[in-house]
């Protein structure tokens, strides 16, 4: 099989999907291409927190991309819906980033006036105050920052909505389709090569996440993006633990509008390994009953794992390879692949119609350097 389009986007998670539908909606033929199912591996395990304020801690062009992204939610989800006929779930109640001793009570104080004077909604609750809102949170605990307007989505849902709303607008998805190498003249790429023939295009985007670097090797560059492996679980409570996310160091619980909990997310670098761990979801389910005490009477549900992409210097690459003309790169989100999805698949399609105007903090060319052993281009 030989088929045609305009760009073909390598990798249906929410990133790739997302890239899909801006280009489709502006008039692109665009193919998915995606060696499992789509929404697959990372974005269909994610909790689903839009925490651009909760994970992401100074000002600066990562913060700023993320608050935008945020923002771009509230418009988009009523327009994925109605075009992919799937419910996101998105509800907005906030989070509580909590703190349980006296030093991370200042640090979440200094965050919080760091905040404001980013022109972002942050306040300080004491424990009796967050009490009030969350009763059955640890008395334990200091208190909690406040962040109102980081919300949260059905991970796996948003992701499907994408790739569907794309579809409705004219795009292809090939699930079960692998990439073996790209279509390559001179410094020009001209397609990929996959398991199921050939897909010409003149624009090609690697948003494979953690596969991302392996794949970009063919071309002889070596992408530092990680994969650090993250498991989560889920519970069903008989009554209302937290309306809001609580957040902590090394444990979130994020209530669902289904009535479930879910609990995450173990870090562990450089790791492939899907399994779950015995070791890994006892740890959580420690921390997240120091926070919640009575999510130890909840009804177990189940548990997994997802591969995040990590960065060398934790932002995303988001631009053109530095050697090859039409490939372009969006990898490297690590936890914010579901928060910066709109951001992504907007910018990402305005590189490809060269309508960039400001400098773009997150091309490659930020930590480019040539290896002269390897005869590749390194990051």
């Amino acid at each position: 099989m030989r088929k045609r389009f305009d760009a073909v986007i390598i990798g249906g998670g929410i990133n790739g999907s997302s890239i899909a539908f801006q280009l489709a909606k502006r008039g692109y033929k665009v193919a998915v291409l995606d060696k499992g199912k789509i929404a697959g591996k990372a974005s269909g395990a994610a909790a689903g927190i839009l925490g651009a304020q909760t994970e992401l801690t100074e000002d600066g062009p990562l913060f700023q991309l993320a608050c935008k992204s945020r923002s771009m939610y509230r418009t988009l989800i009523p327009e994925l819906e109605e075009l992919s006929q799937v419910h996101i779930g998105y509800q907005n109640k906030g989070v509580y980033r909590v703190a349980d001793n006296i030093a991370e009570e200042m640090s979440l104080k200094r965050l919080i006036e760091n905040q404001q004077k980013a022109g972002e909604d942050a306040e300080w609750f004491s424990i009796d105050d967050l009490i009030k809102r969350e009763p059955f949170v640890s008395a334990k605990l200091r208190g909690a920052m406040y962040i109102p307007n980081d919300g949260q989505v059905q991970a796996y849902e948003l992701s499907l909505a994408f790739a569907k709303a794309s579809m409705t607008l004219g795009a292809e998805i090939f699930e079960y389709t692998q990439v073996t190498d790209f279509i390559l003249k001179g410094e020009r790429v001209y397609g990929v090569r996959t398991s199921q023939g050939e897909f010409l295009a003149d624009s090609v985007i690697v948003a494979s996440g953690a596969w991302s670097r392996e794949i970009l090797e063919r071309t002889g560059l070596v992408l530092p993006i990680i994969p650090v492996k993250g498991e989560c679980f889920s519970v069903k409570a008989d009554k209302t633990l937290v309306q809001g996310t609580i957040f902590s160091h090394g444990c979130y619980i994020v209530p669902k509008q289904s009535g479930r909990l879910v609990v995450g997310a173990t870090v562990k670098a450089n790791s492939f390994d899907e399994k779950v761990t015995v070791e890994g979801i006892s740890q959580l389910m420690e921390k997240a009953q120091n926070l919640v005490p009575d999510i130890a009477n909840a009804e177990w549900e189940r548990a997994w794992t997802g591969i995040r992409p990590q960065s060398a210097d934790g932002q995303p690459f988001l631009g053109q390879h530095p050697v090859i003309d039409g490939l372009y790169i969006a990898a490297g989100h690590f936890r914010n692949g579901i928060l910066l999805a709109p951001a992504t698949g907007e910018l990402m399609a305005d590189i490809l119609e060269g309508r960039t105007e400001k400098p773009n903090p997150f091309e490659l060319s930020r930590l480019e350097y040539l290896d002269q052993s390897s005869k590749g281009v390194v990051i």
